[in-house]
């Protein structure tokens, strides 16, 4: 059985979560789209006040909503979610645009090969 103090320092991780990822919703349209709260909330299909109390922790994004952020935006939904970083994806897909699909497939296969030389040293 579930004690006590578990179950709430799970809802206070989940509230924390939820503060976090307003406050990353709230950068990027303030920040980064440079958008008031009434055109950010009509572009991914929310009021204004609902906004609001996302972007405050005390509410949260469906499905649909943050679809279009990630599209909206740019970022990932691990970045919007979780606050993973994201510019990894970038920064590969410029690394790797002068590649060809093979070349890339094949390089990978070699790490691979190489990874498993090394664990059996």
């Amino acid at each position: 059985m579930m004690n006590m103090n578990s179950s709430i320092n799970n809802i206070d991780i989940e509230k924390l979560d939820q503060i976090e990822r307003g406050k990353r919703i709230k950068y990027i349209r303030e920040n980064e789209l440079n958008m008031n709260k009434a055109q950010f909330a009509k572009e991914i299909g929310i009021s204004g006040q609902f906004l609001g109390l996302v972007e405050d922790g005390k509410g949260n994004l469906v499905y649909k909503s943050i679809k279009k952020l990630k599209d909206l935006s740019g970022h990932s939904a691990d970045y919007i979610l979780y606050g993973l970083d994201d510019s990894i994806i970038e920064k590969t897909k410029k690394c790797l645009q002068d590649y060809s699909e093979s070349q890339i497939i094949n390089s990978i296969e070699t790490i691979k090969k190489i990874a498993i030389f090394l664990k059996n040293i």
